[in-house]
């Protein structure tokens, strides 16, 4: 049976492993969430595109063909 003294050895030795996979894990964890994002803003951009009337659209410089070409994108499309 361990002692307390070489319980706690063992758990420092692994500290660095551990700290290392979660810094990485929070690495993809902030690319993911960055990613989910900027895809949730495209789509509600889209949206908001869609609910736009003619008058607003020619105001911004843009057709109903053209928010129709950029509405039909997948959100994850740029």
């Amino acid at each position: 049976m361990e002692t307390l003294y070489e319980t706690r050895r063992s758990i420092l030795r692994l500290a660095g492993p551990v700290r290392a996979t979660l810094a990485a894990m929070s690495g993809w964890a902030v690319l993911l969430l960055s990613r989910l994002a900027a895809w949730h803003e495209r789509a509600r951009q889209r949206q908001a595109l869609l609910s736009l009337n003619d008058q607003q659209l020619k105001d911004i410089g843009l057709s109903r063909a053209d928010v129709m070409r950029e509405c039909t994108k997948s959100f994850w499309i740029e």
